[in-house]
């Protein structure tokens, strides 16, 4: 990939020896490796945490997807001063590789030419065993999200298995969890001044090893929750429960007889301190080296959108962000944004769009209520569930500043809002406001937001707002669409299997997205990646903060069922609906007309004069469609055909691509 002998771009830290020499440097201090392709904007971690470094006088080399099949790449940019950082890249890399059917994966947009096959499977603990056998001792810190997530015994989706904390595969010295900025400058700082690896144990947000665990209070340990899938529904309750910059304590998880040390997290950073971060001297692109192989994929949505906040509130069970960045959420400045909006303008690929203004939940700006500066989030109660605490600040004025802001300067035509709309929280707020310009100047036609599911049961589960809730949430929104004269339509995310999904909560979801002519073409399993709640309901069967049991759909069978009742229209997916229907008792579900799943296979062979083949399928899909006349979208426009789209409820809605 790299030419040894050429001088890259000085913008760019560097990637070689000649980088180094063309910076006159004789040394360096930290050797940054990463499974992703180098790309140097806020977007990616690795360009955060090397800028963070570079703007306190360290000296940072990059070492991105090296080979990591022998220790020459490893060893190439010689032995770093101080240490050597790791990260897996954006994505957890069994993730990354694999989807939920543990099918490898073709492409990787964090790779040259979208490419699969640049990082290795679990790759910090792969790199962390290579630079060990490269350099010896050298002090090795991890860190982003598959270190983050992985720090604790864990549920391990790939293998099927609990996995011991991350921090004793990788044999890393410590692990940075959370977003990593105050982290890697204290450790920085304290390696140094001379203090040894092994004696740094009071950094926030970090986990270490130690031989004891006087102290700390301790959680069930690694192999109790390998025998016992209480004792690992109750690890994982204290986790989260402790997951407080303010309160919570230090934990302590036994392995083997060596303890793991989690210091709490670190208060989230101030609106001065992310203006900071952001306004570091990023190249914003691709690291040139990737040209020739068409650049990196992953940059491209992200490019042209600005990161406004940090934290989510809404602790989603399917979701790590609260167990990652926390559940306070913190923003930066109009005026940083405002900035980073006019460079946009002057790079001489933008259009004149931006693509985003958000962050985990683009309309959180402040945090859910005062006390959470002082005291953290409360440990026993969610802000938004079961519905939205009475001590909640809910207010869009803040965000709608700034969305005004934007869309006024020079060169730029459009603002659109693409990361997730929490609708419970839109819907109250009683002043609709920003919900009238939010449709009139930051909708492209469809807004996304992720009810998820429909039965009440599954939402529970997930800690999302009921059925209800989203159906006043979209009627209003088709009303106020009416009242602007704009036609645009919901794109909802949508997930099957997910732990409390029964198949007949599946078929209720099936029938709702019938009722309301809702014909996704894409849709999302249940995926239990790392660190998650629901994660850890699938894996035990219990809710870690009840104790009680949880319905899992756990055959492949079934949750092929559920999968397919979310397509039911595909005539691919016809023996696997009408399958589910017989096994839940609702054969009434099957036959002509509109309220009807699926009709009769008997008649359906007649009507396609027993002609087999995606074609005939295709034909008969078709023909139901005009049948129907109500609201199928076609093709990618989403675009509801025929009149009486709005029947029933008046909803009508679409799914452009998968959800969470």
């Amino acid at each position: 990939m790299e030419n040894h002998s050429k001088v890259w771009d000085s913008g760019f830290l560097p990637v070689s020896r000649s980088d180094m020499a063309a910076r006159g440097w004789d040394e360096y201090d930290f050797l940054y490796i990463t499974g992703d392709a180098y790309v140097d904007h806020p977007s990616f971690g690795h360009a955060i945490i090397s800028r963070v470094l570079e703007s306190r006088g360290y000296r940072v080399a990059m070492l991105p997807q090296p080979d990591w099949h022998s220790v020459d790449d490893f060893k190439k940019l010689g032995r770093p001063r101080l240490g050597v950082l790791v990260t897996a890249g954006n994505l957890d890399s069994m993730v990354n590789h694999y989807t939920v059917n543990k099918k490898r994966r073709h492409d990787d947009a964090y790779s040259p030419g979208n490419e699969a096959g640049h990082r290795p499977d679990r790759a910090t603990i792969v790199y962390c065993n290579r630079v060990r056998e490269a350099f010896g001792d050298i002090p090795i810190l991890i860190g982003g999200v598959e270190a983050s997530l992985r720090r604790f015994a864990h549920y391990d989706y790939w293998s099927d298995k609990v996995r011991r904390s991350i921090l004793f595969d990788s044999r890393a010295d410590i692990l940075m969890y959370g977003m990593g900025e105050r982290q890697i400058v204290e450790l920085a700082d304290m390696l140094n001044s001379g203090v040894e690896i092994g004696n740094i144990t009071t950094v926030a947000g970090t986990c270490f090893i130690l031989p004891h665990a006087d102290g700390y209070k301790k959680i069930p340990s690694y192999e109790a929750c390998v025998s016992d899938k209480r004792a690992y529904a109750e690890a994982c309750r204290e986790q989260y429960r402790e997951q407080n910059p303010f309160i919570g304590q230090p934990l302590a998880q036994e392995h083997g007889g060596r303890w793991l040390i989690q210091n709490p997290p670190q208060p989230p950073l101030e609106t001065r301190e992310l203006d900071e971060v952001y306004e570091l001297p990023y190249e914003r692109r691709a690291h040139p080296m990737y040209d020739k192989y068409g650049g990196i994929k992953a940059i491209e949505e992200v490019k042209f959108s600005i990161s406004s906040n940090r934290g989510c509130y809404g602790s989603c069970n399917f979701c790590a962000l609260a167990f990652h960045q926390g559940r306070i959420v913190t923003s930066r400045s109009d005026e940083s944004m405002v900035r980073e909006a006019k460079l946009m303008v002057k790079d001489p690929d933008f259009k004149g769009y931006i693509h985003d203004v958000g962050g985990p939940t683009a309309d959180f700006r402040d945090p859910a209520c005062e006390k959470q500066l002082k005291y953290g989030a409360c440990v026993d109660k969610q802000c938004l569930f079961p519905k939205p605490c009475k001590n909640m600040e809910i207010d869009h004025k803040k965000y709608l500043g700034l969305l005004r802001k934007l869309r006024h300067i020079d060169g730029v035509k459009k603002v659109f809002v693409r990361s997730g709309i929490r609708f419970d929280y839109l819907l109250a707020d009683k002043d609709e406001t920003f919900f009238k310009e939010l449709l009139k100047y930051h909708v492209s036609g469809q807004l996304r937001v992720a009810p998820e599911h429909v039965s009440d049961n599954v939402l529970h589960c997930m800690r999302k707002p009921g059925r209800a809730v989203y159906d006043k949430f979209s009627d209003r929104f088709y009303e106020l669409n009416e009242e602007l004269g704009l036609d645009q339509y919901i794109v909802p995310y949508l997930m099957s299997s997910h732990p409390g999904s029964t198949l007949k909560d599946a078929v209720a979801l099936a029938e709702y997205l019938n009722e309301h002519h809702i014909n996704p073409k894409q849709v999302q399993d249940f995926y239990p990646t790392p660190g998650t709640v629901s994660t850890c309901m699938f894996y035990t069967g219990l809710d870690p903060f009840t104790m009680k049991e949880v319905y899992i759909a756990r055959s492949h069978k079934e949750k092929a069922m559920q999968r397919a009742l979310l397509q039911f229209r595909d005539p691919k997916n016809y023996n696997l609906v009408r399958e589910a229907l017989v096994e839940t008792g609702r054969t009434d579900l099957i036959g002509f007309g509109d309220k009807y799943l699926i009709p009769p296979r008997k008649i359906k062979e007649n009507h396609l004069n027993e002609r087999k083949g995606e074609r005939s399928g295709k034909a008969a899909e078709r023909k139901r469609s005009i049948r129907q006349d109500k609201g199928r979208t076609q093709g990618g426009s989403g675009r509801p055909q025929g009149k009486g789209y709005r029947s029933g409820s008046g909803r009508n809605t679409r799914r452009g691509r998968s959800g969470k």
